[in-house]
């Protein structure tokens, strides 16, 4: 069974590095993902807009254009073929929603405050102890998740433990660094 985690954070760019860092954690075999998205409260108007990890629109015209040009091919109009596919590989991809429900996070994302985004992840499995290091220098609020509340508290008190020895090594290399420069 997965697991749903959303995070908030103060800017959409801080959210876009911990999409990426997830997904290059799952390259690593740490983190098995079924979604990943970023949601951001835009500034300007307060819309909400998601940020897709996966364009069902252009995987589905790139599906359809490939196999409308093979049907296409016989009945000797490969060009047009490959049009219609396309047409309709993008309409049936625009209204294909796997993962994470759109309506759910847009309706938990109102919560936002302007400016600022969410990642929302539903997570099949992932080694916690390795991942949660990786992903507390990123600060971040812990919103919501499908865990029981024992569960929960333990992420929370993993996440706290992560930042603060995070937040130790920093003033360490930061100390270092002084002494070094002052050596010099």
């Amino acid at each position: 069974m997965s697991n749903l985690f959303v995070v908030a954070y103060n800017d959409l760019a801080t959210a876009n590095q911990v999409r990426d860092k997830v997904l290059s954690l799952t390259r690593e075999h740490l983190v098995e993902l079924e979604d990943i998205v970023v949601v951001e409260r835009r500034e300007s108007d307060g819309k909400i807009k998601l940020h897709q990890a996966v364009n069902h629109t252009a995987t589905g015209a790139a599906g359809g254009a490939l196999w409308g040009g093979v049907i296409g091919m016989l009945f000797l109009v490969p060009f047009l073929g490959a049009a219609v596919g396309a047409a309709a590989g993008a309409a049936g991809g625009a209204v294909t929603d796997t993962g994470i429900n759109d309506g759910f996070m847009k309706e938990l994302s109102q919560n936002l405050r302007p400016g600022a985004a969410a990642v929302f992840a539903l997570v099949k499995q992932a080694a916690q102890d390795k991942v949660i290091p990786e992903l507390a220098v990123f600060g971040g609020q812990l919103v919501q998740t499908s865990l029981s509340n024992e569960e929960e508290e333990s992420l929370r008190e993993m996440a706290q433990a992560a930042q603060q020895k995070a937040q130790q090594k920093a003033q360490e290399t930061a100390q270092q660094e002084s002494a070094q420069g002052a050596g010099a």
